[in-house]
């Protein structure tokens, strides 16, 4: 199963789960009680982990049973090597034991791997059953499917849920194409008012409104058109806004190991304006804070006030 895939069924506290901030300082105090096991991280220093270690080294079952060796025929353990200069450390996700490329595929509803049996159906075949829910939905509202103005309004509204939530069809992956790059640059990168349109999960009526993300990269730079591509990739699906606001960051962490990224969503909900409580002057902010931006109080302030200028 793809990592894109996995973000998109994790819920907010498995996303904090996901999350490794083991490499900065005062992790163990900011970490918001999630589990700092021993996971596999990098660094810039490229010493391996505790994790990897175990793997390339299995223990046997029963040490006892082994002959001793003797003292002389030890080798000297080889020093770790200390990390140079003031590179900063990694953003590294854990991935409860797998990787995103883990055969993972039997929960998903639908990927990529034409290789497999349970082939998804094309978006092109979900619309004749959709169309026909939505002449359902029309009959029970009292309506006359078949009168002039409503005898395509079936299809018409299957084409465009299809449009709204084809973020489901789009993997990371493919959404990048290779447009990471590696330069010397270790300074904030902000890209901000990314227009966002997406449906609330509770109501199917739409939010919308803009994002702001940066991140502090670590020798690797992200094609500043696929920041607005990774927004488009997870709003374009039923959502909230708390979940977009972390997937967004979790996905730039995937697609460049920075030292930190910041993510801060603004949002108008029709739910909470055509129906409800109607308010409609009422906007949603959210923020998702990694790495530095969340270790940093200077770094979050640089990031804020970039964001809220004019």
């Amino acid at each position: 199963m793809s990592f894109t895939r996995q973000l998109s069924e994790m819920s907010a506290s498995e996303l904090n789960d996901a999350i490794d901030d083991t490499n900065f300082p005062q992790a163990h105090i900011l970490s918001r009680g999630r589990n700092n096991s021993v996971c596999s991280t990098s660094s810039t220093s490229g010493t391996s982990s505790l994790a990897d270690r175990a793997q390339t080294q299995p223990q046997p079952e029963d040490a006892a049973e082994l002959p001793a060796t003797p003292a002389e025929e030890v080798a000297p353990s080889t020093p770790a090597t200390p990390a140079t200069g003031n590179q900063r450390p990694r953003l590294i996700l854990k991935m409860n034991g797998s990787s995103p490329d883990s055969d993972g595929h039997e929960k998903c509803t639908f990927h990529h791997d034409l290789e497999l049996d349970h082939k998804p159906p094309t978006r092109e075949a979900l619309l004749p059953d959709m169309a026909r829910s939505y002449r359902l939905l029309l009959g029970g509202l009292g309506e006359n499917p078949d009168r002039q103005g409503l005898i395509k309004t079936p299809e018409r509204a299957a084409k465009a849920m299809l449009f709204f939530t084809k973020g489901y069809d789009q993997s990371l992956e493919d959404v990048l194409n290779g447009a990471v790059f590696d330069e010397d640059h270790d300074e904030m990168v902000v890209v901000k008012d990314i227009e966002m349109f997406s449906m609330c999960e509770h109501h199917l009526v739409p939010f919308y409104g803009k994002v702001s993300i940066g991140y502090l990269p670590c020798n690797k730079i992200l094609g500043l058109s696929k920041l607005a591509r990774i927004v488009e990739i997870f709003s374009r699906r039923l959502q909230v806004q708390e979940r977009l606001t972390k997937q967004i960051a979790v996905a730039v962490t995937q697609a460049v190991q920075p030292a930190g990224v910041a993510v801060v969503v603004e949002g108008v909900h029709m739910c909470m304006v055509m129906r409800g409580v109607q308010k409609i002057n009422s906007k949603t902010v959210t923020s998702t804070m990694l790495g530095v931006f969340r270790d940093d109080p200077k770094t979050r302030e640089e990031f804020l006030n970039l964001v809220n200028s004019k």
